[in-house]
């Protein structure tokens, strides 16, 4: 009788929330109702993600390898990998690795259900964009080097004197970020290998393109920006993907937390939607935070979480997810800096 009513509670829940979310859509998108219904609310407010476990050294947490788990698309070494990848010396972050972060996110999300790939679906759009807008700019600078070696040909000048400059100019925004490089230089350290500034050569990604700060740079320099209207810009739709980020950080913390005082461990339904009210409900319309729970109410169990990533009880889970927190939270302040520095925390 317990399993037939979380079934019915499952069906209900996805009856009631496809009506919610299609009358949304009916409104123009779910993305006309990511406004903020509290006019006071600031991202300074936000809940600063702690690590999970204050008892574990970070030599021991760095050093605990990361299954691979066959059978599934989600795979948290991947993940952690995409979000060891993207912060980018001094203060910035990689726009590639922090998409392919979201996807493996997105992929997580859409193993928990059909509800809840409702809403990887609306992110899943979100990075569309922004790939988009970078595939097009990358397009644009390669017909420009095109016409510029052919201008520089039928001046007599050296047919190969432009070649070689990465990918459309990306290479030179890393070096100008990392300063000058001597041979004897070492490669740049990250948490958990050395990494040679030529793996950060994307062709898909032009100079404009290539890190969140490079983005905000140039779409403020070419207008792009709207602060009183909804636009498609990169920079505003980096926001949403930044305010979702927080939402799936605060979740995996609260997944990866022991019960206290030997009680007994919450739901990830429950969890989630916390996290939820605690991040994202901020920025929601009354009919999209009642869509949103009834998604969560359809969430599976703690068992099944274990298995996405790849663990075995509620010690293994705290330390993996730890890693995983960790990682997005560096990702997460320097998104966060970043905007806040260009006024951009609260673009419509």
């Amino acid at each position: 009788m317990v399993i037939m009513g979380i079934k019915t509670k499952a069906v209900v829940a996805i009856v009631i929330i496809l009506v919610l979310l299609g009358s949304l859509w009916l409104q123009g998108g779910l993305e006309n109702h990511w406004k903020s219904c509290l006019n006071g609310f600031s991202q300074e407010n936000e809940p600063v993600i702690t690590m999970l476990n204050d008892t574990d050294s970070e030599r021991d947490i760095k050093n605990i390898p990361l299954r691979e788990c066959p059978g599934q698309d989600f795979q948290i070494s991947r993940l952690l990998s995409h979000l060891l990848s993207a912060p980018m010396p001094p203060s910035d972050v990689l726009l590639p690795p922090y998409l392919s972060s979201w996807d493996e996110l997105i992929k997580f999300m859409d193993a928990l259900g059909p509800m809840v790939g409702l809403i990887s679906q609306e992110i899943e759009g979100k990075t569309s964009i922004i790939r988009d807008l970078a595939r097009e700019d990358a397009e644009r600078q390669k017909v420009g080097l095109r016409d510029e070696e052919k201008g520089q040909k039928e001046e007599g000048d050296h047919p190969h004197a432009q070649m070689h400059r990465g990918s459309y100019g990306n290479s030179k925004l890393i070096q100008d970020k990392l300063g000058p490089q001597t041979g004897n230089s070492d490669p740049i350290r990250t948490e958990e290998k050395d990494v040679d500034i030529q793996e950060w050569d994307y062709p898909d990604f032009s100079e404009s393109y290539l890190s969140v700060r490079s983005m905000i740079r140039v779409e403020l320099s070419q207008g792009l920006v709207n602060f009183e209207e909804q636009t498609n810009s990169g920079c505003r739709t980096l926001l949403r993907l930044h305010r979702a980020l927080l939402w799936l950080q605060l979740f995996l913390k609260k997944l990866g937390e022991k019960p206290v005082d030997g009680g007994k461990l919450r739901s990830p339904s429950d969890l989630c939607r916390e996290a939820y009210h605690q991040t994202l409900a901020h920025h929601h319309s009354w009919l999209v935070r009642r869509a949103a729970e009834l998604a969560f109410m359809a969430m599976p169990d703690r068992r099944f979480f274990f298995k996405l990533v790849c663990v075995q009880n509620q010690d293994e889970a705290a330390t993996v997810l730890n890693r995983v927190v960790k990682a997005i939270g560096e990702v997460y302040q320097r998104t966060q800096v970043a905007l806040e520095e260009n006024d951009m925390l609260n673009l419509p």
